[in-house]
């Protein structure tokens, strides 16, 4: 059976290529107005899997820009109205359908209260792309599947795109030239070990850390919506507040390692963690020898967590089945979500 989940996830590369076609010279253009006039402050507005993809932002601007970045609470101007000083500011909203009332009223205000808007959305005509001063489509065209997998893709690699103008930087805009061929290489990796292990899972722990973090906390959110599985994301930084206190022999972890300087730390948790008996599944490149599962390697390593949650979607896809279960249909979801 080959589900809208799966065959989504592998059209992924188009998506991205589509992308570079049809909405780089709007990022390249907004991103030059930004390094005219920078803010001093940006602030992200998302839910769900766009949340995990504002995450991404976050890191990558504030580690390249220098620019900070904050996650913002919708309820503070939905329900407190909260009169926040973002004159001149950059608010981002990343959406998949623009539709939620919530993150059309939170950009609205922040708009009204003077910040830059940008809606990152897949349906560009939109409540969210009407309410906001620039849009980005996304380009992934209609995905039908409840869990976003390819709309998730494009949006990373939007904002890595934005993050790639706004810094003038020509090696990562290079890399993301080549990144459609980088994303059909992850597809071919082998990551059967994981549906195998993980069938009878009723838990799990997923790590990351840096920009890894962010493909860490998606995973955790597929892991819950499409395979049924309790399922708990964590920086390796805070493993040892706390959550290594559930650790006990079979204790599932999926650990991503992608290149960066957060590696090592993470191959060294994975190998204390396989001390204490849990059942660790270590994702990383080729060139770490106690890796279980095969990470794909782009030309900029601030892109590999893209290629990371393009395996780990396809992995997803057939450990659902696996476990009797429809990707495609989750108890309890719908496509688009509305919160107020």
């Amino acid at each position: 059976m080959s589900s809208l989940m799966l065959e989504e996830a592998l059209s992924a590369p188009e998506a991205v290529a589509a992308q570079h076609m049809y909405a780089d010279e709007g990022l390249a253009v907004l991103a030059r107005e930004l390094a005219l006039q920078p803010p001093k402050l940006a602030l992200t507005v998302a839910r769900g899997s766009s949340d995990h993809a504002a995450n991404y932002f976050a890191y990558l601007a504030m580690q390249r820009l220098g620019v900070p970045v904050v996650s913002l609470p919708m309820s503070l101007m939905t329900l407190h109205h909260a009169p926040l000083d973002v004159k001149n500011q950059l608010a981002v909203a990343v959406s998949q359908s623009g539709r939620s009332p919530d993150l059309i009223d939170t950009m609205s205000a922040l708009g009204h209260g003077g910040a830059r808007t940008v809606a990152l959305v897949n349906q560009h005509e939109s409540p969210l792309a009407d309410a906001c001063d620039w849009v980005v489509p996304l380009c992934a065209g209609a995905e039908k599947s409840v869990a976003a997998t390819k709309s998730y893709i494009t949006s990373l690699s939007a904002v890595a795109r934005l993050v790639a103008h706004w810094e003038n930087s020509a090696p990562l805009l290079a890399a993301l030239d080549t990144l459609p061929e980088k994303l059909t290489e992850a597809t071919r990796q082998d990551w059967s070990l994981a549906v195998d292990t993980l069938a009878p899972a009723e838990r799990i722990m997923v790590v990351g850390r840096g920009l890894g973090f962010a493909v860490a906390l998606e995973s955790a959110l597929k892991f819950k919506e499409t395979c049924a599985i309790q399922a708990e994301a964590f920086s390796s930084a805070e493993i040892k507040h706390g959550p290594m206190a559930l650790i006990d022999e079979g204790y599932p972890l999926l650990v991503f390692a992608p290149r960066g300087p957060e590696q090592v730390g993470l191959v060294a948790l994975a190998d204390e963690m396989r001390g204490r008996g849990a059942r660790v599944l270590l994702a990383a490149p080729h060139d770490v020898a106690s890796r279980d599962l095969t990470l794909a390697t782009s030309d900029d390593e601030a892109l590999d967590p893209l290629l990371a949650i393009q395996s780990f979607y396809l992995m997803a896809a057939r450990l659902a089945e696996a476990r009797g279960l429809n990707p495609d249909m989750p108890r309890h979801l719908a496509k688009v979500t509305c919160t107020h």
